[in-house]
């Protein structure tokens, strides 16, 4: 059996076959031959005028311990179409790529659970190599359905570099938390960019939108409405709430700390030292703490009311009923107005003005716990990949790894 034989039914080149092959110092160089003499722009549209011609390389999988590379004639296209000269498309490779399709699909699927030096240093590529393989992976793999019959999402921010540089990413709840769209920035101007790439028709037909307190995104669906191009009840996710409600309880805490060490009590210090028994979980508490809890509540000290006020807060989120989360927040609401303790005076006038996104959340039960959890894998991807020269990069490996993107291995085709 011949060489080129052998490589052809070896290698299955789709619309081309082996016509020769040679051994060189950067590895084995298989010279290929098209089918078909039809050009086909990559914008679809096909002919069979070459505006000129050239030989072109393409990185292959290995062959054995060598580096295999193809090798074959590519002709650029004067497209009336595009209205400009464009590179033919070659069915092995995706276009503009130096890789084969078989080695980008590769490259992506180990990137998703390994390192880029180890893909590196396993392929044989470079880091600049595997960035562009995972963007072409992903151009080609994520459309525009996915943005389609969306009616409960979830948006957050993450930081993915030091000086404040974050991403913004939005998850369909009904699809287990699925990243369905990621862009830099967590200002109004990003989440308005992902309402324009929506569209009027699907941006209607949202139903929820669970988000923190940010006052960007706020604002771009403040503006939507405004516009009436949104419907959607907006829910605030209550791990924010609670987390206001801690910081209130440290506040309190220093407060009182200040206000004992003016008067020359001595119980300053100790008071001090109670933080993690008022913000930590009652069912985590430690014996030691729950003592000091038994005696904040034995000196009826502010600090224990404050502690109080701070787990029926909780409750809310325990009511399904909305008409008894909303007597029962209305009423904590009071009881904070009243309780003459300045954090949870300010909190009670912030929990006020978005009282109908609580009970929003309460009622449809939505959080951004999906989100949360997704921030952590994002965080971990950031850190496998020692940081990501762009964000582009990074968004493009959330994507991969995050936005259901099925990558098929050479050896199952």
């Amino acid at each position: 059996m011949r060489v080129a034989t052998a490589l052809n039914k070896i290698l299955s080149i789709p619309g081309a076959w082996v016509s020769g092959i040679a051994f060189t110092p950067a590895g084995v160089v298989v010279s290929l031959r098209r089918r078909r003499k039809l050009l086909r722009c990559p914008c679809g549209r096909s002919t069979r005028a070459a505006y000129d011609r050239a030989v072109r390389r393409w990185r292959h999988l290995d062959l054995a311990a060598c580096r295999l590379y193809l090798e074959a004639e590519i002709r650029r296209v004067d497209c009336r179409g595009c209205g400009r000269v464009r590179t033919e498309e070659v069915p092995w490779a995706r276009p503009g790529a130096r890789h084969t399709r078989d080695l980008d699909d590769l490259i992506a699927y180990m990137a998703r659970s390994m390192d880029k030096t180890t893909v590196t240093r396993l392929l044989r590529v470079s880091w600049e190599a595997v960035a562009n393989s995972v963007g072409r992976v992903v151009a080609d793999g994520i459309d525009d359905a996915r943005l389609n019959d969306l009616y409960r999402i979830g948006v957050d921010e993450v930081s993915y570099r030091k000086g404040h540089r974050y991403l913004t990413v939005v998850a369909d709840h009904d699809r287990d938390g699925a990243v369905v769209w990621a862009g830099e920035g967590r200002d109004s101007d990003t989440l308005k960019r992902f309402f324009v790439l929506l569209g009027e028709e699907r941006l209607g037909q949202l139903e929820a939108i669970s988000a923190d307190m940010g006052a960007g995104y706020a604002k771009a669906i403040e503006e939507a409405r405004a516009e009436g191009l949104l419907t959607a009840e907006v829910c605030l996710d209550p791990f924010h709430i609670i987390k206001l409600a801690n910081e209130a309880i440290d506040k309190t805490r220093r407060w009182a700390w200040n206000l004992a060490r003016t008067a020359g009590e001595e119980g300053a210090a100790w008071v001090k030292g109670t933080r993690w028994a008022l913000v930590k979980d009652p069912g985590e508490l430690t014996a030691s703490q729950r003592l000091i809890l038994r005696e904040l509540r034995s000196s009826r000290s502010v600090l224990y009311r404050a502690w109080e006020m701070k787990e029926t807060l909780r409750d809310v989120y325990r009511l399904r009923e909305f008409g008894a989360a909303h007597q029962f927040l209305d009423r904590w609401l009071a009881r904070a107005c009243r309780s003459r303790i300045p954090a949870f005076l300010k909190l009670s006038r912030t929990l006020r003005k978005h009282r109908n996104n609580i009970l929003n959340a309460v009622e449809l039960g939505l959080s951004n716990s999906k989100l949360e959890g997704l921030n952590s894998k994002i965080r971990l991807i950031n850190h496998r990949g020692y940081g990501h020269h762009s964000a582009a990069a990074l968004i493009a490996m959330i994507y991969l790894c995050c936005g259901g993107i099925t990558v098929r291995l050479p050896t199952e085709r």
